[in-house]
């Protein structure tokens, strides 16, 4: 076992039940197997709910803490965000219940895919007539039996009372109906990115791939009286752009399939869009994005967790105000 170096802060050997200071090359060359790396991790998962460890590597949220960085313990996950709380409480008792029906998950993705080729070829025929409460209600009723199936996968693969007592096969088992689960998630919001309703002009765009987040800005800039469109993707908000000019654009910067460095750079490339302000929005830090201010011509940025004071500067723009 190679030796792990010492947890240090303030100069100081750590103390037990103090939050470490580590460097960089400390946690790049930490020894999992050893006795206080162990109990840094058990406190860590204690103190936030979060996971040390995920599918064999060191998570950045335990990274951050390991370098004392505060870490925000606000529940984000994306598995809550469509389904409602009787959903989420069968799902626990599910777990407390239930120990190897997983043939039951395999019928549901068959009768899923089964569903999503019937209903997909149905709404294709009828695209002109689709407004953007029938696509909402589409995406819903799709995404969320879909939703309880990653769920009850999830929590099985996650669960402490679970994972150690499961057999290899069915552990093996429960990952594929995961994995898949998300490729057909990739399917069905491919399929509702290429539904194309009419337009109609709006204030601001925001790019983003949390539909929560989506939901809380667009209804906050609502009550102030100015439209806001959100679109899940890169390709989706280059798209739209095509369509309609914003005054201003918030844009994400880790999105499933473009980086919002490089649809940034396209936006302030293009004649036609240049002129446009665009501000990230964003949960990296501070110092990692003014690394690619320069290089984006990006206007701003605006930090996730964000109060809704943060959004002055657009307002500003909005009225014509901003420096």
């Amino acid at each position: 076992m190679k030796e792990q170096p010492e947890i240090k802060k303030g100069g100081k050997t750590e103390k037990n039940g103090d939050i470490p200071r580590m460097t960089e090359e400390e946690i790049k060359n930490l020894d999992l197997d050893d006795e206080k790396i162990k109990r840094l991790m058990k406190k860590y998962e204690r103190e936030t709910g979060k996971y040390a460890i995920w599918r064999g590597a060191v998570t950045e949220g335990f990274k951050k803490w390991l370098k004392g960085e505060k870490i925000y313990t606000r529940d984000k996950e994306r598995i809550s965000l469509y389904v409602a709380d009787d959903t989420k409480d069968d799902w626990q008792e599910f777990i407390n219940t239930n120990k190897e029906d997983f043939p039951t998950f395999s019928e549901l993705i068959r009768q899923s895919v089964k569903s999503f080729i019937e209903d997909s070829s149905k709404v294709s025929s009828e695209l002109s007539k689709l407004n953007p409460k029938t696509i909402s209600n589409i995406s819903h009723a799709l995404k969320e039996p879909l939703t309880s199936i990653k769920g009850y996968s999830q929590l099985l693969l996650e669960s402490e009372e679970y994972k150690d007592k499961l057999s290899t096969h069915v552990k093996e088992t429960v990952k594929n109906i995961f994995d898949q689960s998300n490729l057909l998630e990739n399917i069905i919001k491919n399929f509702l990115d290429n539904i194309k309703p009419d337009s109609s002009p709006y204030d601001i765009l925001l790019i983003e791939d949390d539909l929560a987040t989506i939901r809380l800005i667009t209804s906050y800039f609502d009550s102030k009286k100015y439209s806001c469109k959100g679109v899940v993707s890169g390709a989706k908000g280059l798209e739209e752009l095509r369509r309609a000019t914003p005054k201003v654009i918030l844009l994400d910067i880790i999105l499933p399939d473009l980086s919002g460095y490089d649809i940034c750079k396209t936006i302030k490339t293009d004649n036609s869009y240049k002129k446009i302000p665009v501000y990230f929005l964003t949960a990296i830090s501070a110092s990692e994005v003014k690394k690619h201010i320069e290089e984006t011509k990006v206007d701003g940025f605006i930090l996730k967790p964000f109060n809704f004071s943060d959004f002055d500067i657009i307002f500003e723009i909005l009225n014509g105000r901003a420096k």
